[in-house]
């Protein structure tokens, strides 16, 4: 059983994939640095990850893949998600704005389209939003 199916409610089955991507790419180039755990612990903390579930993620040797996806809207609306947690305090900083990129990668947004998809994002995310006003303001 994949270490997501393990939990009740779809928002948090959700809040868990994302947390175990994140998780899968801190891990990419092996140990989770201070800085990354660091990281981790703050998205874990943004996601409502509890202690236990967060030990079972950082813990098991088990992966969260990223699936690519080939729609635009929905890699945007995984961006938009990620945006969403990360700017919770109203700020990101050069470790979130490193992991997001990752993210977008994995999703399938080539190296330019996830740089200017960030850069937009930063642009236009320092207020609460909806998703269709996200998508529209992302397409100019």
């Amino acid at each position: 059983m994949a270490i997501v199916d393990r939990f009740e409610t779809s928002e948090h089955r959700k809040n868990i994939a994302h947390f175990g991507a994140l998780v899968s790419i801190a891990k990419i180039d092996g140990e989770i640095s201070p800085e990354e755990e660091g990281l981790i612990k703050s998205f874990a903390k943004k996601l409502n990850i509890r202690e236990e579930e967060y030990n079972l993620m950082l813990k098991s040797g088990e992966t969260t893949s990223i699936n690519p996806l080939n729609s635009r809207e929905e890699r945007l609306e995984r961006i938009y998600e990620l945006f969403k947690i990360i700017y919770a305090d109203h700020y990101i900083d050069d470790a979130e704005r490193k992991l997001i990129y990752r993210y977008a990668l994995g999703l399938g947004c080539t190296s330019d389209k996830a740089d200017e998809v960030i850069r937009k994002s930063m642009k236009i995310f320092g207020g609460n939003i909806d998703f269709e006003d996200y998508k529209y303001l992302m397409s100019k």
